[in-house]
């Protein structure tokens, strides 16, 4: 397997499909999720002549399942880790959800020079928790519940996020897909533990506002309305005010797992994006 080894010894697994001389897109994956998780957009982007890059977040998929290390930070190196190796140059990043805030905290602080284009797609930043100053972010107790129902039976609580709001499986007009459910469940079992615990508080607790702020390549935001994993209003809808170069575009009715239940209609999005087309709003 292809892989590169962070500072701290962590062994990295990425897939990258294409030419060198094409340009790279890289994908940053969501919680509790891996590289698999991208498919549709990479054989997409495959098939348009761009080389494709994803890799497994430390302690998911194929990734080892080290013990420390499971913050923004350290998530954030070892992209630079990856993309150094690869030496990859004029990237557009694409982060979904957890991998948005990976993929923000990159760009600003390692992106100078090599990224071209960011894409936030159902993305944590700004900040997911409820503070004082973020009042419209999710009460701490949420985020608790998640890491007892991980601890009280971690498969249990996976299928119920896979089969529920993840892919807007509980909405009455929406048909359930078996198989999206089981791969979702694939690629969370896959992963660590104690990887999981720990990147809960990294995702809902790390504040990104400096970071946008810090971002000065074109940004397109897109979120669903119906996202009930990161409720856009605390999102999205304020992570654009903060951007230096921002589009939004908002997708009715989609939910946070829009990048498989609406694939055809995001890829087409971010091809548009990607070749300097208007994607609206």
């Amino acid at each position: 397997m292809s892989s590169v080894t962070s500072a701290d010894g962590a062994n990295i697994f990425y897939k990258d499909w294409g030419k060198p001389s094409d340009q790279p897109v890289v994908f940053h994956h969501g919680w509790p999720l891996s590289s698999d998780d991208w498919d549709s957009q990479m054989l997409f982007f495959l098939s348009k002549g761009y080389r494709v890059i994803a890799h497994d977040r430390r302690g998911h998929g194929r990734s080892s399942q080290v013990s420390d290390g499971h913050d923004m930070d350290h998530y954030a190196a070892d992209v630079a880790d990856v993309v150094n190796h690869l030496d990859l140059r004029d990237a557009i990043h694409v982060g979904h959800s957890t991998g948005g805030g990976e993929a923000a905290r990159y760009v600003a602080q390692y992106g100078a020079g090599r990224v071209a284009k960011l894409v936030l797609i159902g993305a944590v930043p700004p900040l997911m928790v409820k503070t004082q100053h973020n009042p419209d972010g999710l009460p701490i107790e949420v985020f608790d519940g998640f890491r007892g129902q991980l601890l009280a039976n971690r498969a249990q609580f996976y299928w119920d996020v896979a089969s529920g709001p993840f892919y807007g499986f509980n909405r009455p007009e929406v048909t359930p897909s078996a198989p999206v459910v089981q791969n979702w469940w694939r690629q969370g079992m896959m992963g660590s533990a104690k990887a999981h615990y720990d990147g809960i508080k990294a995702f809902s607790e790390t504040d990104f506002t400096d970071d946008l702020k810090a971002i000065d390549v074109p940004t397109l935001v897109m979120h669903g309305d119906d996202d009930q994993i990161v409720p856009i209003a605390a999102s999205a809808m304020l992570a654009v005010k903060l951007l230096k170069q921002s589009t939004l575009k908002i997708y009715k009715g989609f939910p946070h797992g829009m990048c498989t239940t609406n694939s055809d209609v995001i890829n087409v999005d971010l091809l548009a994006f990607i070749q300097g087309e208007s994607v609206g709003t």
